[in-house]
């Protein structure tokens, strides 16, 4: 077996919400929604080959009935490795506060963590090799 991509599909409360702080504050294109027009149950963005998709709640909990009992925002964090981390973290304060201030963890990296509007933890790291 080949994986050719693997992308997070997000159950989201409203998908053009995600679509705008994704595109807006962290840098992302769109790269589909459907609908095309008027409010989409579905959309995807990308950043540097990185394709993040959303999926509105009650379209992702139709299509798999076993999320019923699940929340958007899931359980998990989202470890995403960058360059610059200092410049990015500068921007990012500049429109948002952070969950996590940057931080040197125990393995040497600079680390930052803030939630986007579903409370999914993202968390920005650079190692300092």
């Amino acid at each position: 077996m080949k994986i050719a991509s693997f992308s997070p599909n997000l159950m989201v409360k409203n998908v053009n919400k995600s679509i705008e702080f994704y595109c807006n504050i962290l840098g992302f294109s769109l790269v589909q929604t459907v609908p095309e027009s008027g409010e989409p149950d579905w959309g995807m963005v990308e950043k540097d080959g990185f394709f993040v998709m959303f999926q509105k709640e009650e379209s992702i909990k139709q299509e798999y009935p076993e999320l019923n009992s699940q929340n958007s925002g899931g359980a998990l964090t989202f470890y995403i490795k960058i360059s610059d981390i200092q410049e990015f973290y500068n921007k990012i304060c500049s429109h948002m506060d952070v969950s996590h201030e940057m931080h040197k963890t125990f393995y040497g990296a600079d680390e930052f963590a803030i939630k986007d509007p579903d409370g999914f933890i993202l968390v920005f790291s650079e190692s300092s090799e």
